[in-house]
Order: C-alpha cells, then structure tokens, then sequence
C-alpha cells in the first residue's frame, strides 16, 4: 500500500513538472508557483495574430526597450507566410525567423522554466507546444566599472571588478586572449541559486588543484551565498588560522597575474572581490607595483614593507618587554627619559599598551564603518584627541602613543586587507607573552607562529613556499625580485613547471 502511494506521488509530481500543451494549464501552474510575487510580470499575446502566448519575466532584470523592440514588436506584428498551426515546428520558425536575439533555447519542465525566470531570463509558452523558449536580454541598474576604492595604486590599471559575474569574466577575457582560460560554472546555495564560476588557465593550471576546489564549491550546502566570504570560508583548510589560505581582491590585474602563475580563480555573482588560490606567505606581501615599476625601486619597497610588516607584529611587546623585564638593554639616557615619562603613570607598561592597541584599534574600526567623510575625520582627529589627552591625563605615557602610533602605521604598508588583520589579532598575545615572560615569551610566540606557519597549506601548497620547502627558482620573486627577464619560470608548487617565455629563448 506505501509503495502503491508512493508510485502515485511520483507520477502526480512528474505530470505538474512537465509542461503540457494546454497554455492555461501551464499559465496556472507558473502562477500558483509566483503567487505574491509583483514583480513577476506575465504577458498574454498572439504571435503573428494567430497563437496565443504568454511572455513571462521578472520586472527589472531585463532590458525592457529591447523586449518591446526585438522581441513582442516582431512576434506581434511578423508575417508568418501561412497558418503557424500548418507548421511541424512553430519553435524553430520563431527562432531562426522571428525572434532577432542571440541567446536562445528551450525548457520542457517548470522547474527550469522557473529557474531561468529567476535569473534574469524571459520565458515564452505558446498554446500547443509541449516546450517554451528561453530568452537572455539582461538588463538592469548595475554598477559601472570604476576604479576600486581599496586596493589603491600609483601605477598599474585603474578599472576593478563590480557585482555583475559576466562583467567581471569580461574583465579578464580582456587581457587574456587566449582559449586556454576556462571558466566553469556552478550554482550554489538553495534559496539564492549564486552562479559562482571557476577561472584557470588549461595546461597551466594543476589539475589536482582545479578539481579539489571545485570538489570543495560542489559539497557547500547553505540556504544562500551573499558575497565570496561565504565560499571563502567554505572552501579553507584551516577555519581558525589568523592567516587567510587565499588571495581577495577586486583588482583585474591581480587575479589575472594569478592566472598566469597557474592559480585558480572564483567568481561569486553579486560581489566585486574575486577569490584566487592556492596563495603563499609571500604572495601577500606583494603589491602591484612590485612588477610595474623598475627592480631597484620595487625591491626597495618589498624590504621596507617585510620591515615593517615585523615592526606592525612585535613593536609594542618587544616595549613593553624591555621597560618590564630588561631595562638594562637600553642605553642609559633613553631609559631616564622613558623613566621620567612614565613617572606618574598608574599602570604597569603591559595594561598601558592593551589600552592604548585597544584604542586604536576601536578608532580604525570607527573610520571604516561611519561615512567615508567623517570616518577619516574621526580616525585621525580622534587618535590625536585621545592620545593627547590621554598623555596629559597621566593615564599612558608619551613613548606608548608613539610606539602604538609607529605601529599603526606600519600595519598600513601591508597591501592586503586580510593579511594585516593577522598581525592586528597575532599582537595582543604577543603582548601577553612579552608582559609576562619578557623576550622569551616574544620568543616563544614567534616560534608558535612560525611552526603554524610551517604547517600551513593553501590547496595542498604549502604556506611558506618557496621558502620551505626550498625552489631555487621561485626564491627569485620572495624578499627581493629579480628583474622580469629572469623570471621565465612558473612557480612549481602552483601550476606546472612551464617557462613564461618560449622554449630555447630563455637567457
């Protein structure tokens, strides 16, 4: 008896999901599935005067001028030479005579009729035929490419990605004109049904790598995707490492320099930051301008930025530790006056610094989520306000502020967002550690940090590469860059170890 009603079931759900050749069926079908949408638009018409049809659409989605122009202006007033119902096949005569649009196909069931409404297409049933025909005129108020807002350059291209998938693919068919760049598609999440695409380069790209990540896009099950966070944090191998696993950006140039290393690259519809992995250490602490200006002044800039970038993440602990525990270490004039500085203060050097990072990192939170106008108002007014009245108050001392203020600023020379977030969290335990256990305990923390770093991977490569393990090859593009005529290989632990140039013209 159970099997007998569930044969029944089985074959009622079939018959309601495929389309029959009675319009007003199929019309009340799609329209209990639509109940309490306004926005779904459904358009009774004849074609040439004779077969009624029904257009159906979402208002706001399509280009609205070219659907009255190209499509109803056409199928209304077109000569159809004959009786369309004399026709063994009215949908092949509207599409190849009829219908002057270039993507065009066909659905045979409501829940692809349903989906392809859903995202952005127009749905076309006519009386008699079993099938309905599927139009892409996208359309819409979407935002135009303009230069991105924050990843900042001095010299490199000026345009970066938007909220539109198709826009952003376009951007980096641009500047690759090449059929080896793929680009797959996959949907993901059951309500939002996100289109997500999967950029690499054929024969470049390793293979492994390409199917893990896609392997990893397939198995996430959520009721939606909203931005490419979610898939980033879907897809990485370690959740809770401070250290991001892969590259986020919204500048074309980049994801297309990862490309061409052999990288893999996620597209999410409806955000403008593209995710591009597997990504080393290294990686993050390379700007754009590196490879676009010449070899001396970009190597001058990548060491002042890993000098600094130490500074962001031991600065104050390494304070902190030698005004507790070591003052011997510093020479005799400099602690009087750090002394008569801190004469006064009510609090031990490790309180004053959690206060002070504290501080200021609430300030810098304050300027990114206020308007833009007054959120650098308050980030820098208020760090100098605070600090100064903070000094004359007698709750910090002058050389904090300038420690915490030279700290600051060297966490900004870090060109990625998320990469210097690391740092941001890494310096409070390691102010914990040098309050505590003085320049062992800032040992010891480095050495956690170096062993997590050790076992690290990002898509199976691991994070300290080329350094650990050890290519000869890729230590060219690390601490220094050699000059791009050198560089004429691949990174082996990305892609396959190919020459950027062609074989036997290497130098």
């Amino acid at each position: 008896m159970l099997k007998e009603y569930q044969d029944k079931a089985l074959v009622n759900e079939t018959i309601s999901t495929i389309l029959t050749s009675s319009l007003e069926e199929n019309e009340a079908v799609l329209k209990n599935t639509f109940h309490s949408c306004s926005d779904v638009i459904f358009r009774s018409f004849q074609i040439c005067g004779q077969t009624n049809a029904l257009l159906l659409y979402i208002d706001g989605l399509i280009e609205e001028k070219q659907l009255d122009e190209s499509l109803l202006k056409s199928l209304m007033l077109g000569n159809s030479s004959g009786p369309l119902d004399a026709r063994e096949d009215i949908l092949s005569f509207l599409q190849n005579q009829l219908i002057a649009i270039s993507q065009v196909k066909r659905a045979s069931n409501i829940p692809s009729i349903v989906q392809n409404v859903l995202k952005g297409s127009i749905v076309i049933l006519i009386a008699g035929q079993t099938e309905a025909l599927v139009l892409n005129i996208p359309g819409g108020k979407t935002r135009a490419v303009e230069q991105s807002s924050s990843e900042n350059t001095v010299r490199g291209p000026r345009d970066s990605f938007t909220e539109s998938i198709r826009t952003n693919t376009s951007l980096i068919r641009r500047r690759i004109r090449s059929a080896r760049l793929k680009i797959e598609s996959l949907t993901v999440g059951e309500l939002t049904q996100t289109d997500v695409a999967i950029a690499y380069l054929e024969d470049i790209a390793n293979a492994t790598v390409i199917q893990e990540i896609k392997s990893r896009i397939q198995n996430i099950q959520i009721d939606g995707v909203l931005e490419s966070g979610y898939i980033e944090q879907f897809i990485e191998e370690r959740t809770y490492s401070p250290f991001p696993q892969y590259l986020v950006t919204e500048r074309p140039d980049y994801v297309v320099s990862a490309l061409l290393e052999g990288r893999v690259a996620v597209l999410t519809d409806g955000s403008p930051f593209i995710i591009s992995g597997p990504m080393s250490f290294w990686g993050f602490l390379q700007a754009g301008e590196d490879y676009y200006d010449r070899v001396l002044f970009a190597n001058l800039m990548r060491f002042l930025r890993l000098i600094l970038t130490m500074i962001a993440l031991v600065l104050p602990s390494v304070y902190v530790a030698l005004t507790t525990f070591h003052q011997q270490m510093i020479p005799t004039k400099l602690i009087l006056s750090i002394s008569a500085a801190r004469e006064g203060v009510p609090f031990p050097a490790l309180v004053e610094a959690l206060i002070m990072e504290s501080t200021f990192e609430g300030l810098r939170e304050a300027g990114v989520r206020l308007p833009k106008q007054i959120g650098q108002a308050v980030s820098i007014v208020g760090g100098l306000v605070v600090g100064q009245a903070a000094v004359q108050a007698g709750i910090v001392s002058t050389p904090m502020v300038i420690v915490v203020s030279l700290t600051g600023i060297a966490s900004f020379v870090i060109p990625r967002y998320n990469f210097s977030f690391a740092f941001r969290i890494l310096r409070f335990p390691m102010i914990l550690l040098a309050g505590m256990f003085g320049l062992y305990g800032i040992t010891v923390g480095l050495l956690c940090i170096l062993i997590h770093l050790a076992g690290l991977k990002s898509l199976g490569v691991p994070y300290l590469f080329p350094m650990a393990p050890v290519n000869f090859q890729g230590l060219k593009d690390t601490f220094f860059r050699a000059p791009l005529w050198t560089m004429y290989f691949r990174p082996q632990q990305e892609g396959k170890r190919q020459t950027r140039i062609p074989k036997g013209q290497e130098p």
